[in-house]
C-alpha cells in the first residue's frame, strides 16, 4: 500500500506498538519500524518521524532507557514500562487494528492482504540491494506470479 493512501494512524498507536515491542526485548527505533510494518503486514509504515520523537517522548516519561551491551541507542523498558504494558493487556496491538482496517477497506481475506503486503516489502528489499541480478529475478517472478494468479481467475469462472 502506498504511504498516500494510509489513514492517519490513532493518536498513541506508535507509542503503543513501540511499548508491545520492547516489552519483548531491546530494539533501536529502525527496529520497531521494521517490525511494526512486518507485524502489519505492510499495511502501516510508521515513518522515523513519528517513532523517534514518540520514543523520546517515553523515554522523558521514564518507561524507555538505553539498553545495556546492546550497540548503537538499543531502548528497553523500565520497571515503569513494564507496568504500563501490562495496562495495555487486552488491547488489540496497533498493526493488528492495521490488518484488520486494511482488509475491511479492501475487501476479502485478511490472511490474503497480509501476504500482499509482506510481498510487497519483500520487493522493495530487493529493490534496495541495487543488484540488478536479483531485480531481474524477481521481475521474473511478479511477471510469472501475475500470471499464475489470473490462471486462477480463469479456473475460478469454469
Amino acid at each position: 500500500m502506498r504511504r498516500g493512501h494510509q489513514r492517519r494512524r490513532r493518536r498513541g498507536d506508535v507509542r503503543h506498538g513501540a511499548l508491545l515491542l520492547l516489552a519483548e526485548g531491546p530494539q533501536n527505533g529502525y527496529g520497531i519500524i521494521r517490525e511494526l510494518a512486518e507485524r502489519s503486514g505492510g499495511t502501516w509504515r510508521p515513518s522515523s518521524g513519528a517513532v523517534y520523537p514518540a520514543l523520546s517522548l517515553l523515554e522523558d516519561e521514564g518507561l524507555i532507557g538505553p539498553a545495556e551491551d546492546t550497540g548503537p541507542k538499543h531502548y528497553q523498558l523500565t520497571d515503569a514500562g513494564r507496568a504500563e504494558v501490562e495496562q495495555l493487556e487486552g488491547r488489540p496491538a496497533p498493526w493488528d487494528d492495521a490488518t484488520e482496517e486494511a482488509n475491511s477497506r479492501l475487501g476479502g481475506d485478511a490472511e490474503l492482504w497480509k501476504a500482499f503486503g509482506e510481498a510487497a516489502m519483500a520487493v522493495r528489499a530487493v529493490v534496495q540491494t541495487g543488484d540488478p541480478a536479483a531485480g531481474t529475478a524477481a521481475t521474473e517472478e511478479l511477471v510469472a506470479l501475475r500470471k499464475r494468479l489470473y490462471g486462477l481467475l480463469a479456473d475460478a469462472g469454469d
